[in-house]
């Protein structure tokens, strides 16, 4: 790549100067999701060549990301096609921190001799003549924060080859269904039990999982409720009272005790000196 100074290795009409891929990442940083920054990703990478396009669809809660070749690439369509592919797919896991499991892979172009070694390339079945090239995932991946910034950027365009060969080792997307429901339902977080059956699962498959992916129940209790009840603190005068019940506790002293531990001070003088540091903050009616 740096002596050819073309990061595409040939595939297209015309060369990508080194930097060109580093560039995508970059853009796609501020994205507020991983839909957004792929989608965002695809979009950029058109300004680079139109050889082919690149695309994120979503149907049926399975998520695509589709390169569609807008001329004949020859000789060079499995290196290409494989190569993209892989490397938006080790971008999207970066980007999310997370391991992203496919559920299948379409190549646009016949089996070749070494059709077996596509089970190291990606997870799931791979079809081959198909209509085009794709992978898919489920979509809920597409919801993953991005977790990344320019100092990790650069730390990680020093090896960035590694992303299009080697597999991310943790998934992340059950500890953001579990982050989702907590926030979203709180009632659910009062025991593994109910949020495990919210989420069709055993509460036994739960709490493994989140091993799995670094995470407890637990640590993502505490998170979710700290989040939720510093807004509340913060943005409305609702007695404590009603905060501890919102937030997902059966009385108002186990809120005050949890509280005390996640911060090292209480909600009243958390509230007290939020309000000192900004006495013209308003808040919302109760």
């Amino acid at each position: 790549m740096r002596e050819l100074d073309d990061e595409a290795l040939g595939w297209f009409s015309r060369r990508l100067p080194w930097g060109s891929y580093g560039m995508l990442v970059r853009a796609s940083l501020t994205a507020p999701n991983l839909g957004v920054a792929l989608k965002r990703w695809c979009r950029h990478h058109q300004l680079l060549t139109d050889d082919i396009r690149l695309q994120v669809i979503v149907h049926k809660g399975v998520a695509s990301i589709e390169l569609h070749e807008q001329r004949d690439l020859g000789d060079m369509r499995e290196f290409c096609t494989v190569s993209v592919l892989r490397n938006v797919l080790g971008v999207a896991c970066w980007l999310s921190d997370s391991r992203i499991t496919l559920s299948g892979a379409d190549m646009h172009f016949a089996p070749p001799r070494h059709a077996d070694s596509y089970r190291v390339l990606f997870d799931g079945p791979t079809h081959f003549d198909a209509p085009i090239s794709r992978l898919c995932f489920d979509a809920g991946y597409l919801q993953l924060p991005i977790r990344r910034d320019e100092a990790a950027l650069q730390n990680m365009l020093q090896r960035a080859l590694l992303l299009t060969v080697r597999p991310y080792r943790r998934d992340r997307l059950l500890v953001e269904r579990v982050r989702q429901s907590l926030a979203e339902h709180p009632e659910h977080g009062r025991n593994a039990d109910d949020l495990a059956a919210w989420l069709n699962l055993s509460p036994r498959t739960l709490h493994r999982q989140l091993q799995e992916e670094g995470a407890s129940l637990q640590q993502l209790k505490d998170s979710v409720r700290q989040q939720r009840a510093r807004a509340l603190l913060l943005r409305t005068p609702k007695p404590l009272k009603q905060i501890a019940s919102e937030v997902g506790f059966r009385n108002e002293k186990s809120f005050i005790r949890a509280f005390k531990t996640w911060t090292g001070t209480t909600p009243e003088a958390f509230r007290s000196s939020a309000s000192t540091a900004d006495p013209g903050k308003t808040r919302e009616n109760p």
